[in-house]
């Protein structure tokens, strides 16, 4: 085996076995991670895909797919779930009692409330329980991206065994219980993930590819359409299990599309003033009063970075349109309303979250920018029927997530995906760029 070539595994360790249950993109992505490091990997997923992940990890000596999870959890020292949110509560009471005599258990889920509520229910009481999240996307590097580690029930010594394992990866590990892990993921991701679903809706509603035309020109709107485009990428419950399964995400999700609605009824009623207050009140709670050091401190995106990236190729027949950047006011207003300060939870941020914090703060800390973007909310109509077509997105999504209607979701999700297919390859590669380049730049 591998293992016994590779000094990164202790030799105390030699014969530790990993087992992953659920080889979608998080569980392939640990698979090939940790079996570089030399640790032997058992990992299933669905009987039909056993002889193509056979053929798929053909090369790999250490790693051995076996047909079912039983056969994963008699074999396995530390079992990693990696399954749905939505599912996990199902796999681990079919598999659970399974589980190997004084093993460890863990999963990746998003949503830690459900997954440790179907641990305690279904698995034998010698088994020790080590959740883990890694915060980013399977496409993400986990060099120094947060890497949560809960030790819910279990010893020291089996808590250091999964760090030990786990360290390959080369993640920022971070230390909660299990429900701060789901009020810091949900401050740190559930209003970020609205908001780019809503814009991704309302221009499938209006049956544009903004990065074709002159409307949505410039950094601030590369980014919005780079990120847009990334999460709609991914397969839908990536997203889903988060919103709908975390009480705190779904009150975020619910003030956003609450703070977008309010603020556009002051744009379309002409209430400069009450705009304004309201704004400028949400901009303090925030980011602080302006004359705070704190402020100072605070990464600036810059527009040289941010022109870097757009989908369409170089713009420079373009001047930008003014816009009243209804998605990022709406998201301070909702941060505000919620009392939620967004660098209290950063070790915990996922890429996205910081790129569309930076570009939050590019428009916030702008007092020109800001100013005519409030202006242009009520003055200019150019992007009125886009704004609303957004309103409705927010509103839509946010009524999902209360009734917590998966299939709803799920098919609110795949038909606004399969418009924007078509574009993900080119934009994925543009929009990895950008998270590269804007997150070197923020560094420090």
């Amino acid at each position: 085996m591998a293992a016994d070539n590779d000094s990164s595994v202790p030799s105390s360790m030699k014969k530790f076995v990993v087992g992953i249950i659920g080889m979608g993109d998080m569980g392939k992505m640990y698979a090939r991670r940790l079996s570089d490091a030399g640790w032997r990997i058992m990992a299933c997923d669905r009987e039909e895909l056993y002889e193509s992940l056979c053929e798929e990890f053909a090369s790999r000596t250490n790693i051995q797919i076996l047909r079912n999870g039983h056969l994963v959890s008699r074999a396995s020292d530390y079992t990693i779930y990696s399954v749905e949110a939505a599912s996990i509560s199902r796999v681990v009471a079919e598999y659970g009692p399974s589980t190997k005599l004084g093993a460890i258990v863990g999963g990746q889920t998003s949503c830690k409330d459900p997954e440790i509520k179907a641990f305690e229910d279904h698995l034998p009481s010698d088994v020790d329980i080590v959740s883990c999240h890694s915060l980013h996307g399977p496409k993400v590097d986990t060099t120094d991206q947060p890497l949560v580690l809960i030790k819910h029930r279990a010893s020291t010594e089996s808590f250091n065994k999964v760090e030990t394992v786990l360290r390959c990866l080369h993640s920022k590990h971070v230390y909660l219980t299990a429900h701060e892990h789901d009020r810091i993921t949900a401050d740190t991701q559930a209003v970020t993930h609205a908001a780019f679903l809503s814009m991704g809706k309302a221009w499938h509603s209006t049956r544009q590819f903004p990065w074709e035309g002159a409307r949505y020109v410039g950094g601030i709107e590369n980014v919005k359409i780079n990120l847009t485009m990334r999460i709609y990428s991914q397969k839908w419950h990536v997203y889903a299990g988060l919103a709908i399964l975390n009480p705190e995400a779904r009150k975020q999700i619910n003030q956003y599309a609450k703070s977008v609605t309010e603020l556009y009824k002051l744009m379309l009623g002409g209430h400069l003033d009450e705009l304004r207050v309201r704004v400028l009140s949400a901009k303090e709670k925030v980011f602080g009063k302006e004359h705070d050091p704190k402020w100072a401190g605070k990464p600036l995106l810059k527009d040289e970075v941010l022109d870097q990236f757009s989908l369409g190729g170089p713009r420079v027949d373009h001047t930008p349109l003014p816009n009243n950047h209804l998605s990022l006011l709406a998201m301070v207003d909702c941060w505000s309303a919620l009392g939620i300060v967004p660098y209290d939870h950063m070790i915990c941020s996922t890429p996205l979250f910081r790129l569309w914090l930076g570009v939050t703060e590019h428009l916030f800390r702008d007092h020109g920018r800001l100013d005519a973007a409030l202006r242009i909310a009520v003055e200019d109509n150019t992007f009125r029927s886009d704004d609303l077509e957004f309103t409705f997105a927010a509103r839509g999504w946010a009524e999902c997530v209360g009734l917590g209607h998966f299939e709803t979701w799920k098919e609110r999700f795949i038909v606004t995906q399969k418009f924007f297919e078509p574009r993900f390859p080119g934009a994925i590669e543009v929009g990895n760029a950008m998270v590269k380049a804007v997150l070197e730049s923020t560094k420090g």
